[in-house]
């Protein structure tokens, strides 16, 4: 009898130990991104001859130190004493956030603090999409208007400054890739309530356009 409780005990103990295992190896924590570079990459005038709309990526990662210029091209502070971006928006209400579904799981870009902050330990690319690169892109960026942050638009407003809004974004993005030699391409063609619920949405959070990143394909 002893040794059953024993053995009971002990497989008890080893299922804890196991589960804490795999709880914790699902774990994602925040990613601290690098200072930007402000030297390399082409000309403005060269990016803007080169950019264009590519629709084949590799599954390369991109480096944290790329991945880190991108999203500061895309909406980071560059003007630190009054937190303004390098992308307008209309009233400076900052209203769109972007999201960054990767391999690892989906995390929410932190301008102020230069980081990403972990949302979901979920691989959701797949659903970001309904193009087949989707799912192997290492990187598509989820545009989401904070309708909070709107609530002194009438509703034609809010969808008219949150489209334009985003597209000042996309924009960005689209220059850095032509800069750097990424492939990009911004979508519309999405399932947007199926990726709200994945994502967790509040109410107040509409999803804009989805934007694949990564290197070309070879």
């Amino acid at each position: 009898m002893k040794t059953k409780s024993i053995l009971a005990i002990s497989f008890i103990l080893t299922t804890v130990f196991a589960y804490s295992i795999l709880v914790y190896a699902q774990e994602i924590k925040p990613i601290k991104l690098l200072a930007v570079q402000m030297e390399g990459g082409k000309p403005l005038m060269q990016a803007l001859k080169d950019r264009k709309t590519m629709r084949e990526f590799s599954s390369k990662e991109l480096p944290l130190q790329v991945l880190s210029d991108m999203l500061w091209a895309a909406c980071g502070i560059n003007r630190p004493d009054s937190g303004h971006r390098t992308a307008p928006s209309a009233m400076n209400m900052q209203e769109i956030d972007i999201y960054v579904a990767k391999a690892d799981g989906l995390y929410l870009f932190d301008a102020k603090e230069n980081m990403l902050i972990p949302v979901l330990t979920e691989d959701i690319r797949a659903l970001t999409g309904k193009q087949p690169f989707v799912k192997d892109a290492p990187i598509n960026l989820i545009y989401v208007a904070d309708l909070s942050k709107m609530s002194r638009l009438s509703a034609g407003d809010i969808d008219f400054y949150a489209a334009t809004d985003t597209g000042f974004i996309s924009e960005n993005v689209y220059l850095f890739c032509a800069s750097a030699g990424l492939a990009t391409v911004v979508r519309g063609s999405t399932d947007k309530p199926v990726l709200a619920k994945a994502m967790k949405l509040r109410d107040n959070q509409k999803i804009i356009l989805t934007q694949t990143v990564g290197y070309p394909k070879n």
